[in-house]
């Protein structure tokens, strides 16, 4: 079993999970899942790039929703051909029956989401969920990212609002994104605050500001430069 230090959670409406720590909810209030495929999916165009052996990173993994839809997109997309790793960095896990309850309401889902479920309940931080291979690193990512030895084919950039969790959007953090990304990598997120796409920017990344998802009017996505690994 781990010693994760547990989400604590409110609910509002009750079926949508809001961290009490930053007072944020973890998806759309419109459509969470919807959101993810708009933002994180599509944002890292995804339909044309997913391929056996790809890697998809992700800052704050809140009820898993981005891993789900990942792999059931996967199953569309690949057709079972090859595997793909997922590998999210999150300070307070959730506990899984709160996790359980979030994800009620996402009959999309509802097939793939028992064997994560399972695994959660066991303490379990890496698994297989269908053809995803899963690593969830727990603890603080601006101490945990620096020591991964891997690099993203694409990053999910889904810590809660910058003006609520600064520490998980600050310029050192957006550069350890960028160093741990692979060549022609790229990055989306809901957000288009602007010293976030600054620090993306800084870091190496050409950032675009896209229409968001919802009531989002903007988010941001963009693309490691050719001059971070000529």
């Amino acid at each position: 079993m781990t010693n994760d230090q547990t989400a604590e959670i409110t609910w509002r409406d009750g079926c949508v999970p809001v961290s009490a720590r930053f007072d944020d909810p973890y998806f759309s209030l419109d459509n969470g899942l919807a959101e993810t495929r708009h933002t994180f999916l599509d944002g890292n165009d995804l339909a044309a790039r997913l391929c056996d052996g790809f890697h998809v990173a992700e800052l704050g993994f809140g009820t898993g929703l981005n891993m789900l839809a990942l792999a059931v997109a996967w199953q569309d997309w690949g057709q079972g051909q090859g595997r793909i790793k997922f590998t999210s960095f999150e300070a307070y896990p959730m506990a899984v029956s709160d996790i359980a309850q979030a994800l009620e309401g996402f009959r999309e889902v509802a097939d793939i989401a028992p064997p994560f479920l399972d695994a959660w309940a066991q303490g379990k931080r890496n698994f297989e969920l269908g053809s995803l291979d899963v690593e969830v690193i727990t603890g603080d990512a601006r101490a945990s990212l620096a020591h991964w030895n891997s690099k993203a084919d694409a990053w999910f950039l889904d810590g809660f609002s910058p003006a609520k969790n600064p520490e998980l959007w600050g310029p050192e953090l957006m550069q350890q994104v960028a160093d741990h990304t692979a060549p022609n990598g790229t990055f989306a997120t809901y957000t288009a605050a602007g010293h976030v796409r600054r620090a993306l920017a800084d870091a190496g990344f050409n950032v675009e500001r896209r229409a968001g998802f919802g009531r989002k009017r903007h988010m941001s996505a963009g693309r490691l430069s050719e001059a971070e690994h000529d």
